[in-house]
């Protein structure tokens, strides 16, 4: 049986090219420090500027965040209207340095299910960026299930129910293969995100919360990375 398209192509070198990240543990540094989630997750979107303004040197391709998932609505509605003002805020004072910076963006996830001036500020995103050539994906209203679902569906339509059909289907398709996926917080779980793109990346779970995780943190795990001999099921 031959390879998947991310398969052969993650095969080509030892630097990663698409590294994901579950930015866990804002409420856990907030708690630790006496202070209100908000504060926590005002601190993560701090970590989330310092991390892509340090990316540069570093070689990537491409960054994805998990930054909102499907599962999330379940949280407080504070803690949700919270999380959605913070998504506003950061559009509307990091969009002018993505585009000045070369930052391309997408966002992966039924993110059109948001509310409709945040989908019209993340559409006016995506235009402004459409020209950059560093990739940031941002998971938003994102879950594995639905994702797997919808490009199985569309496969099915055209006729190609197959590893690399379904692949092609999915909201990744036009991103490198997923070398490593980091989750910060000391959880060791994946949380319904990137299930058909994990398959064969290298994982890392680290006990660093998500706002204290420094660029310095992410060109570690790419050294770590770049020591790991990859398989894939092979000898």
């Amino acid at each position: 049986m031959g390879d998947t398209p991310a398969q052969s192509q993650a095969r080509s070198g030892a630097r990663a090219r698409h590294v994901a990240i579950i930015m866990d543990g804002n409420g856990r540094w907030a708690k630790k420090r006496g202070l209100p989630r908000a504060i926590g997750h005002q601190r993560g979107v701090e970590a989330v500027r310092r991390l892509v303004r340090g990316l540069e040197p570093m070689g990537l391709e491409c960054l994805t965040l998990y930054a909102f998932s499907s599962e999330n609505w379940k949280r407080s509605e504070d803690e949700v209207d919270g999380l959605m003002n913070l998504m506003r805020k950061f559009i509307k004072s990091d969009l002018p340095e993505f585009v000045e910076n070369g930052v391309k963006l997408h966002i992966i996830g039924d993110w059109r299910g948001l509310a409709p001036d945040i989908v019209a500020m993340l559409e006016d995103a995506l235009e402004q960026t459409a020209n950059g050539t560093r990739q940031l994906a941002v998971a938003l209203n994102y879950g594995a299930h639905n994702e797997i679902a919808r490009a199985a569906e569309r496969a099915a339509e055209s006729g190609a129910i197959t590893p690399a059909g379904i692949e092609a289907h999915l909201d990744t398709a036009d991103l490198p293969p997923l070398d490593l996926l980091i989750r910060t917080s000391g959880e060791i779980r994946l949380s319904n995100f990137l299930l058909w793109q994990a398959a064969y990346a290298e994982m890392l779970f680290v006990d660093t919360l998500w706002p204290d995780f420094e660029p310095a943190h992410l060109a570690q795990a790419l050294d770590d990375f770049a020591r790991r001999e990859r398989r894939y099921g092979g000898r």
